[in-house]
């Protein structure tokens, strides 16, 4: 007995590329340092596009290299059409994008429109208007309450904890969904509007083939002469008409943007980081807005075949129904790599993210099952590869990295950390700079040290150490990356009988299976030329905590 999941097929031109790509995310401060100044940079990059085309990637998406104070990781921009100095300049940017099209690489920049920081000329001039003015009403001011305004306009808190208003000393206070550093820019002004049009056309003039959307979700707000409180909020139906979060009229924005992007041959791309409810995901996708967004369900499910098949199941319909195709995630830098999680017990239906217990613990690594994560974690990427859709991956997990736990208090950096002490530990450990050697001052990364501490074990997990293995980590995603070129077809699946809940089995429509054994015991695999596996298969069986492709 067998069951079809269709999604649009796709022909064969450049304008389809996305909806099957497997995309590569650097996150370019901690990625390679050309300069030694400890920071990772653009021509780090360009130096080791031969390393990512080694990978067989499609498309690689750049996290903000924009200027910043780093008051969020860079995802506090001062400035959306400039290349910050100690990354490199505009002419650094058009050498990176000439060498990764020339290996065939395709290039995706983050955009970051919910809010500036507070050192954007936009801010600096509010700061100096006065109420009211033009200025201030490209954010979103309100007057205080009692006193000559000294409370703040609500009781709102901010995504990485604390406030999330700020006094600026004459009565008036800033939204900021996130850090105080970065404000919350006015979508119902305009000016705002046009602004972020100009530098879409910007970097798509200077060869940029798609955008990641930041926070795609919180663009448009409606916040009323009287605001509710924290609590009301929370309450609030999450239906399109939240006063904060993923209102249908943000869907205006995007329709704008769409009419942008589709000036260019072959159109701009862009995929949406929406954290909505999984129905109202569509809509950033829809070929009328931004063309795809991320799932992140995979990313959030334990290793379990009855997680992972109702996901499945559940986002290639909702590609359907959008006329995208789906994405694939397991790790980024936002959340503790999936290597990692999966060598945590598993949550069970807990609702909070996967490892930030074990992080508030000290983050040790012999709290972890680190053969059992990276087993887990190998054939879980094979099966996402296989799938229909396109696969997004972080740097470092191509190596098996496992997060960075125990980094010592003076050493962090994220906003997260400081803002909410005994409570969040920040998201550094996904954004500790890469090891390419197996020593030197910073394992490779640059000829002297790195802005985040590297551990001892980098060594063996480093690419000098992995690229001699034939069994490591790095090649086993450069042979299953490889294949997947060859190998990709419509974006169809059929589900395979196994006998075996813990075991699932689908078909693409030309012949390649994957089969993936979440348990402990071996499964004996249909009959095919065996392509390739996560684990030893011995006489014909997979092992537990395995996948397998074959073609028949």
């Amino acid at each position: 007995m067998t069951d079809t999941l269709v999604q649009n097929t796709p022909t064969a031109n450049d304008e389809t590329w996305w909806r099957q790509a497997s995309v590569y995310q650097i996150y370019p401060r901690s990625f390679a340092d050309a300069n030694g100044d400890g920071l990772g940079d653009l021509p780090g990059i360009t130096e080791r596009v031969p390393y990512l085309a080694s990978l067989g990637i499609e498309a690689v998406w750049l996290s903000p290299f924009y200027p910043s104070a780093l008051a969020d990781g860079g995802y506090d921009v001062d400035d959306y059409r400039d290349v910050d100095p100690r990354l490199g300049t505009l002419d650094d940017f058009a050498a990176l994008v000439q060498a990764l099209h020339a290996a065939g690489i395709r290039v995706i920049v983050d955009v970051v429109p919910n809010h500036t920081s507070n050192r954007h000329e936009w801010f600096r001039e509010a700061l100096a208007a006065p109420k009211g003015s033009p200025a201030r009403d490209r954010y979103i001011f309100r007057d205080g309450t009692g006193p000559d305004g000294a409370e703040a306009p609500a009781d709102w808190i901010s995504i990485f904890g604390g406030p999330a208003w700020t006094a600026v000393g004459d009565g008036q206070w800033y939204l900021h969904s996130f850090a105080k550093e970065q404000p919350d820019l006015n979508w119902a002004n305009r000016e705002v509007r046009d602004d972020f049009l100009t530098t879409l056309r910007f970097w798509s003039d200077r060869g940029v083939d798609g955008f990641r959307i930041d926070v795609a979700h919180g663009l448009a707000k409606d916040l009323g002469e009287t605001l509710p409180t924290w609590s009301e909020l929370a309450e609030m139906p999450k239906d399109g008409t939240h006063p904060l979060w993923d209102r249908d009229d943000v869907h205006e924005i995007y329709a704008e943007w769409r009419k942008v992007f589709d000036e260019y041959t072959p159109a701009r791309t862009a995929v949406a980081e929406a954290w909505v409810p999984a129905h109202r995901r569509a809509r950033y996708a829809s070929a009328e807005g931004l063309g795809q967004a991320f799932n992140f369900d995979l990313l959030e499910a334990d290793f379990d075949a009855g997680q992972f098949r109702t996901i499945i199941e559940f986002n290639l319909g909702l590609a359907e129904q959008s006329g995208s195709s789906t994405t694939w995630v397991f790790s980024n830098h936002d959340v503790v790599r999936h290597a990692t999680r999966y060598a945590l017990p598993a949550r069970n239906g807990g609702t909070d993210k996967q490892g930030s217990a074990w992080l508030l613990a000290g983050g040790s690594q012999d709290a972890l099952d680190r053969p059992l994560g990276l087993r887990r974690a190998r054939a879980a990427t094979m099966l996402e590869l296989a799938l229909p859709g396109s696969a997004y991956l972080y740097q470092g997990e191509e190596l098996g990295l496992h997060e960075v736990g125990d980094i010592a208090d003076a050493d962090r950096q994220d906003p997260a950390f400081f803002r909410n002490p005994g409570v969040d530990v920040g998201r550094d450990g996904c954004r500790v700079p890469l090891p390419w050697t197996r020593s030197g001052p910073s394992f490779g990364f640059g000829p002297d040290g790195s802005h985040l501490p590297q551990p001892a074990w980098f060594a063996e997990s480093s690419v000098e150490a992995e690229d001699a293995d034939p069994d490591s980590t790095l090649n086993l995603y450069r042979k299953a990356l490889g294949l997947r070129g060859q190998l990709q077809s419509e974006e169809q699946l059929e589900w395979l009988e196994t006998g075996r809940d813990d075991v699932l089995a689908f078909r693409r429509p030309n012949g390649w299976t994957s089969v993936t054994v979440f348990g402990d015991e071996p499964y004996t695999l249909p009959a095919g030329e065996l392509l390739l596996a996560s684990a030893p298969v011995v006489d014909g069986a997979l092992p537990g905590v395995g996948t397998a492709w074959l073609r028949s």
